[in-house]
């Protein structure tokens, strides 16, 4: 899981270990590796180390599925660990570009690229799912954050500076 700090990865970090995956969470940051951790994942990398993925290979010799959630660079890296038959899913793209992996490429690797999103149906089952597992204890929504709705201009800027971590509220009155 790429993006395992924020407020999708941090959820799919939790999801994927209740499922009894070995769960890599890839963070840009020590804080925000430290949470992925705290969430699950059993190994965590620093996205912004340039050796992250060679530590991923040394970790784990590489992996099935892919949870992109950054895009671009970090994304195109993240699809380079994954063995043949892998799949990624891309669901974000906080870096401001979905991951380059062309149909070509990935049919010479072997591995899936999911590009099409659910139907309506499909995360109307999903939010009840997950919102049954946050309910019953075992799914932990993590807040980052919060800002009163007058400093939303600030709340933005911390989000484009990737200086949060999961969900970041806008607080009405007091």
């Amino acid at each position: 899981v790429d993006g395992a700090a924020g407020g999708v990865g941090s959820m799919l970090v939790q999801l994927a270990r209740a499922a009894g995956a070995t769960v890599v969470a890839a963070a840009g940051g020590a804080r925000k590796v430290a949470l992925a951790r705290e969430l699950g994942a059993q190994v965590g990398v620093d996205y912004l180390d340039p050796a992250w993925p060679d530590q991923v290979r040394a970790e784990t010799g590489g992996v099935d599925v892919l949870l992109d959630g950054v895009g671009g660079e970090v994304g195109r890296a993240a699809v380079d660990l994954l063995v043949p038959g892998g799949r990624m899913i891309s669901y974000g793209l906080t870096s401001g570009s979905w991951a380059s992996v062309p149909d070509e490429a990935a049919a010479a690797r072997g591995i899936t690229v999911v590009r099409d999103r659910p139907g309506p149906r499909d995360n109307h089952r999903h939010l009840r799912s997950a919102l049954a597992a946050a309910a019953a204890g075992r799914l932990r929504p993590l807040i980052g954050q919060r800002f009163p709705l007058e400093e939303a201009a600030a709340a933005h800027a911390a989000i484009a500076a990737r200086a949060t971590v999961g969900k970041t509220l806008l607080t009405v009155g007091s």
